[in-house]
């Protein structure tokens, strides 16, 4: 019998082919070279690495082969690649190149049957679907896109729910008004997405310290927690080093909070 466990994930952003990281998808701060960071979270042996290229789609860009090549050579966890996928060809090529997994957002909401296509050339397992979302002033949550730029005008949890009908795997949740403030997880966003679907989700955006992760866990049980600010910055300053909890560390809170679930 296979035991499933919570996934620790690094997110890393890369734009004009370096790494960066943001606040609520602004201000964005060069952190390093990404084939690097790729190196230290081999070493450090991360459940599972996402890539986000966020230019490529503002820029409507094609996702660059020759990059995602290299990050698929160099890296020795499941590796997940999302920006400027908008073809089943491109994500067929992709996969190809030793990805194990795809990720797109703008894409799929605006034509959301490519989901089934990309789902039918690749398989579910590997179509990861992006929900950028933000508060809006009626206290509810609105669907982004373009790198929150555009607004989608629809309700996420909806989308979601038809994203695993037409054969997603996966849904990663990131929260716009959380990312890079490490104040936490928005657990009231995963709590609503959690009950609009059955697939593996993954939570993103505002974990600041391992504790945040442990209160994910505690609340979901078996999930993602991604997290960027939290795995490339260190201390009050946010002086750049990559870190990674040990395997005792995971270990120690995943058992802790699983138990309360």
């Amino acid at each position: 019998m296979i035991m499933l466990y919570p996934r620790i994930i690094p997110c890393l952003l890369v734009r004009d082919k370096g790494l960066v990281k943001t606040v609520r998808f602004s201000d964005h701060k060069y952190v390093g070279d990404p084939i690097n960071a790729v190196r230290i979270f081999n070493e450090k042996e991360s459940d599972e690495l996402i890539v986000l290229d966020i230019d490529t789609t503002v820029k409507e860009a094609v996702p660059d082969y020759r990059m995602i090549a290299y990050l698929a050579k160099e890296c020795r966890m499941p590796l997940c690649y999302g920006g400027g996928i908008k073809t089943a060809e491109q994500a067929k090529v992709i996969i190809g190149l030793g990805v194990e997994k795809i990720a797109i957002s703008s894409a799929a909401i605006s034509k959301p049957s490519l989901i089934t296509r990309i789902a039918g050339e690749i398989g579910s397992q590997s179509v990861v679907i992006v929900l950028d979302v933000k508060k809006n002033s009626f206290g509810g949550y609105e669907l982004m896109t373009h790198s929150g730029r555009l607004q989608t005008g629809k309700n996420p949890w909806d989308f979601a729910k038809e994203a695993e009908s037409r054969g997603a795997g996966e849904i990663v949740l990131n929260s716009i008004d959380n990312d890079g403030v490490m104040k936490g997880y928005d657990i009231v966003a995963a709590k609503k997405l959690r009950a609009m679907i059955s697939i593996p989700m993954t939570i993103l955006g505002g974990a600041g310290s391992i504790r945040n992760i442990g209160n994910l866990i505690q609340n979901f049980g078996i999930v993602g927690a991604a997290a960027g600010s939290l795995f490339v910055f260190k201390g009050p300053y946010k002086a750049v080093l990559i870190s990674y909890p040990t395997m005792a560390e995971k270990e120690t809170i995943v058992r802790e909070n699983l138990r309360n679930v």
